[in-house]
């Protein structure tokens, strides 16, 4: 493996990338032309560029990319296709450069990367490698979080015709359709000798700072070495509302020592009964289940100025 310097001169140098865009992401179709363009005129020498269009074709093409020996990979979508491209990154010599061409972006604005594709391009271009923490969901690797109780039955049942037409707004009016006959869960988290017991439709452990395109707190991050768990609520639906408006509003002024936050290293989650699962917004099986930090797992382009732990 190279020195994370030696990987950035390497890439600022040589400029030998792979492109791979989701275009089935909200702004992929969009953008690809755009993106691919605006590589070139910032010098970078395309080993490969492809458009995935069919749901499943994204690892393979991926594995394609990764076999003509790029120093960076780029990934373009939203949030799934950020973490499957995470996840097949990790520990390898080979950095990931995000285009957050998705619908809430969570992993690229933790790494502080916003969804605009000249700013986005131009640290592909100036930036540098830095590395941060995967989380792991049993023995899945993921860059942002895992949901447990609602969130993942609306990852299930929300129609792509919706999520294209309205973005980020799709999630919500799905919840609230599957709220009326949803079953709060009894959640039980163990980790650092400690035990929580939570009656909640919603539990999320989270790698990343970011939630549905808002900070979760003022301090989490995806390079500290921490989960933070939390409920978003308890049993009735009208405290779920509530808290989900909470957390979108004051999220950025919140901290990990805050009620209810739960920071570690590692945890279980066990519920009453087994309940879908949904890691970076891909259903992922059922709990129980092991939940922990790959520490600096993932190499990454970043800002120049970004801090690296």
């Amino acid at each position: 493996m190279r020195s994370k310097q030696r990987l950035t001169e390497d890439i600022r140098r040589d400029r030998r990338a792979a492109l791979v865009v989701n275009t089935r992401s909200r702004r992929g179709r969009q953008l690809y032309e755009d993106a691919h363009a605006r590589l070139l005129a910032a010098g970078f020498e395309l080993l490969g560029a492809y458009g995935v269009e069919r749901s499943g074709e994204l690892e393979p093409v991926l594995e394609d990319a990764l076999g003509r020996g790029p120093d960076l990979l780029i990934a373009g979508g939203g949030d799934g296709t950020i973490s499957t491209a995470g996840r097949m990154l990790a520990h390898r010599d080979v950095a990931l450069g995000l285009l957050p061409l998705g619908t809430t972006n969570n992993f690229a604005r933790t790494v502080r990367i916003e969804p605009d594709l000249d700013t986005a391009v131009g640290t592909l271009a100036d930036g540098k490698v830095i590395d941060v923490d995967l989380g792991l969901a049993g023995d899945m690797p993921f860059t942002n979080h895992v949901g447990i109780g609602l969130s993942a039955e609306v990852m299930i049942k929300v129609p792509g015709r919706l999520k294209r037409l309205a973005g980020r707004l799709a999630y919500p009016i799905t919840a609230l359709g599957l709220l009326a006959r949803h079953r709060p869960l009894r959640a039980t988290i163990r980790a650092d000798g400690r035990e929580l017991r939570l009656h909640t439709h919603q539990v999320y452990v989270a790698n990343g700072g970011f939630h549905a395109g808002r900070p979760i707190t003022a301090d989490a991050h995806a390079d500290d070495r921490l989960l933070v768990a939390y409920p978003v609520g308890g049993p009735s639906r009208r405290e779920l509302l509530r808290e989900t408006a909470r957390n979108a509003a004051t999220g950025h002024r919140r901290s990990l020592r805050d009620h209810p936050f739960l920071a570690v290293g590692e945890l279980w989650l066990e519920t009453d009964h087994p309940a879908h699962v949904e890691v970076d917004g891909e259903p992922r099986g059922a709990t129980p289940m092991r939940i922990a930090v790959d520490p600096n797992a993932l190499r990454i382009m970043a800002p120049a100025d970004s801090p690296d732990l």
